[in-house]
C-alpha cells in the first residue's frame, strides 16, 4: 500500500477535516504521515477564507510541486478555484472539493492515470460518522465539529458557497466521539461549527446546543467544555443559563459581532440591532464570564463616523478578548462588487487604533487577576523550564496563556489551581 502525506492549512474546522481524511486513508489500509519527505503523494488541505490564507496554501502547493511530488489539492481553495488551479499549476495530480473527501480513496487509486477533478458543483457537507479521526494534535484539548455549512449569507464571507447549507450532527454521535477523546486523555473539548448556537435546528427543528451541553457535561473524566462561534440572534436565555449552570462548561462566550453600527451591520447582512443589552444580559446571567468577539474594519461603506461608533462601543463594553480583521475583498461574496470601498491604508490605521485600545483594556483586566487563584489547564513545558497553562477564560491558540514558575512536576492535561502573581497585556504569570 502507498504511503500518503498530508499538509493542513486553515482553521480548526479544517484541522478536523484533515484528521477525518487521515482516518479515511487509515481505514482503507494506507500508511499516513505528516512528513512530505517520506512519500511522493501529498494531500494539501487548503484554506480560502481570505487572500492571505489562499497565498499560504498556494505557496505550499508550489513548493511540493517543485519537489516533484504528486499533489492532491483539497478543501476550500479547491472548491473555490478548481479551473484556475488546474490552469495555473498543470502539474497537479488531482483536485478534490471541500465536501468531497469521501472520494479521496478512489482519487489515490487512480493517481498514476490522468488528472482527476472531484469538485461538487453544489457542496453539501455531511460528517462521515463511520470514520475514526486520526489526531494530528493530541494535547490537553481537542476540537469537535458539531455542524458544518452555513445558512447565513454575511456580506464578506465565502464559506456558505464553499461548504453548502448548515448540517448538524446527531447528539449521540457527538457524545460518543467526545467519550473516545476523553479515553485518549483529552481534558477539554472545544465545540466548533460555522455557527454553534444554531446547532440542531435542521435535524431537531429547534436549537439543541443546551441539550448537547447537558449530555456532554455527564461525561466522566472530562474537565472542560468550550463553545466557539456563537451567533448573536441565537444566544438565547436558555443557552446562557445552561452555560452558567453546568460545571464543566467554561464561563467563556465567543460571539463574533463584526461591527456595532446598525448601518454597517445591515451592509454586512448581519443582525442589525444594538448589541449592548445582549452583552449586559450575558454578563448578568453568567457571573465572571469572559467574552471574546471579533470586528471587521474597512468594510465597503464604513465611514469615519461608523468607525468612531465602533471604537466607543469597544471602549464602553470592555470585552475580555477582541480580534480585529481588516476587510478582505473576496470573489463570490456579496461585498465584492459593493461601492464605497475603503482604502487599505485607512483600514490598516483603523485596525491599529482598535488593537491599541483593546491592548489597554486587556491589560487592565489581566491585572485584576493578580492575587486570585484560578483553575488552569496544563498545556506543556516551555524551553526555559516554565510550565505553559491556560485559564478557562482563554481558548487555545487565539487567547493568552498562563506562565507558571514551579519546581513541582505537573502533567499536561491536568487542571491545577494557580495563584496569579503578575500580568502582561495578554498573558498571566502564576505560581503553584
Amino acid at each position: 500500500m502507498k504511503k500518503i502525506a498530508l499538509v493542513s492549512h486553515g482553521c480548526a474546522k479544517n484541522l478536523v477535516d484533515s484528521e477525518l481524511i487521515l482516518g479515511i486513508l487509515s481505514q482503507n489500509g494506507y500508511e499516513v504521515t505528516l512528513n512530505e519527505d517520506e512519500t511522493d503523494i501529498v494531500i494539501v488541505n487548503t484554506c480560502s477564507f481570505i487572500c492571505d490564507a489562499e497565498r499560504e496554501s498556494i505557496s505550499s502547493i508550489l513548493e511540493l510541486v517543485n519537489k516533484g511530488k504528486k499533489v492532491i489539492v483539497m478543501g476550500c481553495l479547491a472548491q473555490k478555484h478548481p479551473e484556475e488551479l488546474k490552469k495555473e499549476i498543470p502539474e497537479l495530480a488531482a483536485i478534490v472539493g471541500a465536501t468531497d473527501f469521501n472520494k479521496i480513496v478512489d482519487v489515490i487509486k487512480n493517481i498514476d492515470k490522468d488528472f482527476v477533478s472531484e469538485v461538487s458543483e453544489k457542496p453539501n457537507y455531511i460528517y462521515p460518522e463511520n470514520v475514526e479521526r486520526q489526531q494530528i494534535t493530541m494535547g490537553a484539548s481537542s476540537y469537535i465539529k458539531i455542524a458544518d455549512g452555513c445558512n447565513y449569507r454575511c456580506g464578506y464571507c465565502v464559506i456558505p458557497y464553499l461548504r453548502g447549507d448548515y448540517h448538524s450532527r446527531k447528539i449521540e454521535d457527538i457524545v460518543s466521539e467526545s467519550k473516545k477523546l476523553v479515553k485518549k486523555g483529552v481534558t477539554e473539548i472545544i465545540l466548533i461549527a460555522q455557527d454553534t448556537t444554531g446547532y440542531g435546528i435542521d435535524i431537531y427543528k429547534k436549537p439543541m446546543l443546551p441539550k448537547l451541553l447537558e449530555e456532554l457535561n455527564k461525561i466522566e473524566g472530562l474537565g472542560w467544555i468550550r463553545i466557539m462561534y456563537a451567533y448573536p440572534t441565537t444566544m438565547s436565555d436558555e443557552l446562557i443559563d445552561t452555560i452558567a449552570r453546568l460545571d464543566k462548561v467554561v464561563k467563556y462566550v465567543d460571539i463574533p459581532l463584526q461591527h456595532s453600527h446598525p448601518e454597517m451591520l445591515k451592509l454586512m447582512n448581519r443582525p442589525s440591532f444594538d448589541y449592548r443589552p445582549l452583552i449586559e444580559n450575558i454578563r448578568k446571567r453568567i457571573p465572571n464570564v469572559s467574552i471574546r468577539t471579533t470586528f471587521i474594519v474597512g468594510y465597503p461603506g464604513e465611514t469615519e463616523e461608523h468607525f468612531e461608533h465602533l471604537k466607543s462601543f469597544i471602549k464602553d463594553m470592555k470585552f475580555d478578548r477582541v480580534g480585529v480583521f481588516e476587510y478582505s475583498r473576496e470573489k463570490g461574496t456579496p461585498s465584492y462588487s459593493m461601492p464605497n470601498r475603503v482604502a487599505k491604508k485607512i483600514a490598516h490605521k483603523r485596525f491599529k487604533e482598535l488593537m491599541e485600545l483593546q491592548q489597554q483594556i486587556s491589560y487592565e483586566r489581566n491585572k485584576s487577576f493578580i492575587g486570585k487563584t484560578i483553575p488552569c489547564i496544563i498545556e506543556a513545558y516551555s524551553d526555559n523550564g516554565e510550565v505553559v497553562a491556560r485559564s478557562e477564560f482563554d481558548a487555545p491558540e487565539i487567547d493568552g496563556v498562563v506562565s507558571i514558575k514551579t519546581d513541582e512536576h505537573v502533567t499536561p492535561g491536568d487542571i491545577e489551581q494557580v495563584k496569579i502573581v503578575d500580568a502582561t497585556e495578554y498573558d498571566l504569570i502564576g505560581e503553584l
